[in-house]
């Protein structure tokens, strides 16, 4: 059977990445407290197609996936990113992996316990040398007080939900839990999915009693992490939908 993909290109032109995207897959992650966690990921792989190839085979992509057998470690994201250049004829290979992950909060006070949903990313690359490349992000909602707004008015100040992106390159494995534990504790107060008049209560007064700035939150994840020797490099961004304004407000910091 003709191979139209293979056939030869005369355009002279490579691309930079060609693959698939939005692919939905089951698969399952370490977590902290039970060891492990099944979750479904929404799926990007690509790879560089030379100037004198056509195309690439689609449909490699997803029979790749079966390396993984559903779940996602360090050595897996290796294995899939090696096994993708040498089967797709590749010299650079890259895979987005983003997924929800449920982590059991408790409420303040009541201890009422329900689940949280955090928006999860691990991104791996492998360049032609063969460095693997690996990124571990979370997406944390967040709640903020505004510190002008708090000083300057007679009563309350404005308050609003907020969200944290935090991406980071490490030297040995960190627990998702652990990146989002960080960024909870630079907010004014966290989230939660279950809170009782008596917890509400506290949370709203531990706010107003820590007011922060989009700029005070990601300069205290920053300093947190340049002081962890396991992080090599990291991206933190924030963002408050501002309740009064018609606008967000936005920091971000990349280390060097």
């Amino acid at each position: 059977m003709k191979d139209t993909q293979n056939q030869r290109d005369y355009r002279n032109i490579p691309i930079d990445k060609v693959g698939i995207k939005n692919l939905r897959y089951p698969i399952t992650v370490r977590d902290r407290r039970d060891g492990s966690q099944n979750t479904v990921a929404t799926i990007n792989m690509y790879v560089d197609l030379p100037h004198e190839y056509k195309g690439t085979h689609m449909s490699r992509f997803v029979e790749m996936l079966h390396l993984l057998q559903t779940e996602i470690s360090l050595q897996k994201f290796s294995e899939i990113l090696e096994s993708m250049k040498k089967h797709l004829n590749a010299a650079s290979a890259h895979i987005e992996v983003t997924f929800p992950y449920f982590i059991e909060k408790k409420a303040p006070v009541s201890t009422a316990a329900g689940l949280m949903d955090y928006t999860c990313r691990i991104i791996g690359t492998s360049d032609p040398s063969g460095k693997i490349d690996l990124v571990s992000e979370v997406i944390v909602p967040i709640s903020s007080v505004c510190p002008c707004s708090l000083e300057i008015s007679n009563h309350g100040a404005h308050n609003q939900r907020g969200e944290v992106h935090l991406a980071t390159r490490f030297k040995k494995f960190i627990w998702m839990e652990d990146m989002i534990e960080l960024v909870e504790a630079a907010a004014s107060t966290d989230v939660y999915s279950v809170l009782k008049r008596e917890d509400e209560k506290s949370v709203t007064e531990a706010a107003f009693a820590n007011p922060k700035f989009v700029e005070d939150i990601v300069r205290d994840i920053a300093k947190k992490l340049k002081e962890d020797d396991n992080i090599t490099w990291f991206s933190v961004s924030a963002e408050n939908f501002e309740s009064i304004h018609n606008h967000s407000a936005y920091a971000h910091i990349t280390s060097d």
